[in-house]
């Protein structure tokens, strides 16, 4: 997805993990159903002139140099006990190459679905597979599943319409790759939802690929920019696929895309787990990765002054594939929500929101999207603010010690987002303003002193509503209580925070009127 800087190894590892001892509505996994799951934060070697022509010899001596940091990294993670491993998007050429001057990374990934095949022991069956045998024999010598993501080339059949084929007469594909612990090939996907990608095509047909395991059951692959999309992320999702595999990278935007923000988000709105393995570059302003289960979650975000290298995470998983675990009862499309909130649906509700919009609202931009906010002027209150009919309601009491000049806005927004990618939204945020102007809301914050109890509450025209808490030097936490009523209602409760609050947000992705 975009770009990234040098690499090295990480001697020890200090991971961000926290976990909530019980959750409202999920359920516990069955007696011994773990794995160990790793995800690698890769600070790739990058090359020097990615616009200019790179011969296949040039192309592999680069992707070396980043393979044997993989080879290293699959070491690490064997010894800790992973299953399975995670490397990032863009992680063996980097970024910036045009159509052409990728062509030296190129290798033609045979379709798995359509031909059985281990790289690491038949290495002549296919030519120009290098960097495939490499990766299956770093699966195979360490006895993990591994995820890798590559630039694959595929000609255009001749039963295709010229009129649907690059001119050039072939797709080129951002590509994520599966193999075994064998070192089998079990899965190819060819990402859907490009951002500014000159080298890659969007594949003729969306693709929605799952594979399975011997000891979580079935996985779904999507890559960056694909989470924020119906297809294939939500497709998956009504698939019962409850497990996603998302190599990305990522650039961070607060208040409300932060890698790890948005990551843990999902991984609650949606009650699957996340393996997401990111990039690290400190000039692209990547960072954040993470094991996400609805229930816990093991992160890394660099902080500013931090040394540029890579990070491995290794964290032990619940099983949550429902055929794994036995849970067999049908689950109708678009359940995943109704699922993971099925015991607080019944709850009687913590306050009722009033459609009112409260006084003296303004409009300010926040990531390039109009948002009306109200301020909060007071050590406790009660505030609504509107978008047209959309409302968010906040329930809030600030609690000293803390800067008591921090300005704090509740905001709402409903509408298309236009600017890198068109999706639509409605969203409830309560953000820290970046200085004392009312201008500065929706501004980007790293840090903040001031800790809030609050119950944040919208009602959404979607049930895709994915929750988050982001306090000072963007650090997790977990909601106190998350609920959804029949009415789209959707309650976000927290307290006793463990530090300033940076954002709290209901993020709706209005996946029905993205075409409109």
């Amino acid at each position: 997805m975009s770009l990234g800087e040098e690499t090295m190894l990480l001697l020890f590892v200090v991971v961000v993990s926290f976990s909530l001892a019980s959750s409202v509505g999920q359920t516990e996994p069955v007696e011994d159903s773990w794995y160990v799951a790793a995800v690698y934060e890769h600070n790739v070697i990058l090359s020097p002139e990615p616009r200019g022509p790179s011969s296949r010899a040039a192309a592999l001596r680069h992707m070396q140099s980043n393979l044997d940091i993989y080879e290293q990294q699959a070491a690490r993670a064997a010894l800790q006990g992973a299953q399975i491993l995670v490397f990032p998007e863009d992680g063996l050429h980097g970024f910036n190459f045009s159509r052409s001057s990728i062509s030296g990374y190129l290798e033609t990934i045979p379709d798995p679905q359509q031909e059985s095949w281990n790289p690491c022991t038949e290495p002549g069956k296919h030519n120009n597979t290098e960097v495939l045998q490499r990766l299956s024999c770093m699966a195979r010598r360490h006895g993990l599943y591994l995820v890798a993501n590559m630039a694959d080339l595929q000609p255009c059949p001749l039963n295709t319409a010229p009129s649907s084929c690059p001119s050039d007469g072939r797709w080129q594909f951002n590509t994520n790759v599966v193999f075994r612990s064998d070192g089998q090939l079990v899965a190819r996907y060819h990402k859907q939802n490009l951002y500014f990608e000159e080298a890659f095509d969007t594949p003729p047909q969306p693709e929605i690929i799952t594979f399975d395991t011997p000891f979580a059951g079935r996985f779904g692959l999507i890559i960056c920019f694909d989470i924020l999309f119906h297809t294939p992320t939500v497709t998956l999702l009504q698939k019962r696929v409850r497990q996603l595999i998302f190599p990305t990278a990522w650039m961070n935007q607060l208040p409300l895309l932060d890698a790890i923000q948005f990551q843990r988000a999902f991984s609650l709105g949606a009650n699957i787990t996340l393996l997401a393995a990111n990039i690290r570059s400190d000039r692209l302003i990547m960072t954040g990765s993470g094991i996400y289960t609805p229930t816990s979650a093991t992160y890394h975000h660099a902080q500013k002054g931090d040394p540029e290298e890579g990070r491995l995470l290794v964290a032990r998983v619940p099983v949550l594939d429902p055929l794994w675990v036995g849970q067999s009862v049908p689950m109708e499309e678009g359940a995943v929500w109704e699922e993971c909130h099925k015991e607080s649906c019944s709850a009687p509700p913590e306050t009722v929101s009033s459609a009112l919009p409260s006084s003296a609202t303004f409009v300010s931009s926040m990531m390039y999207d109009s948002f009306t906010f109200v301020l909060l002027n007071e050590t406790e209150g009660v505030l609504n603010v509107c978008d047209g009919t959309f409302c968010c309601h906040l329930q809030y009491q600030r609690l000293p010690p803390g800067d008591s000049t921090e300005l704090y806005a509740l905001g709402a927004f409903a509408g298309t987002h236009t600017v890198n990618g068109r999706y639509a939204l409605q969203v409830c945020a309560l953000v820290r303003c970046a200085g004392l102007e009312v201008s500065s809301c929706g501004q980007e914050v790293e840090e903040a002193t001031s800790k809030m109890d609050f119950l944040l509450e919208g009602t959404f025209g979607t049930r895709y509503v994915y929750p988050s808490v982001l306090v000072n030097k963007l650090v997790l936490e977990q909601p106190e209580r998350l609920e959804t009523a029949a009415d789209g209602r959707v309650t976000m409760k927290h307290s006793t925070m463990t530090d300033g609050l940076v954002t709290a947000v209901l993020y709706g992705r209005m996946y029905h009127l993205d075409n409109e």
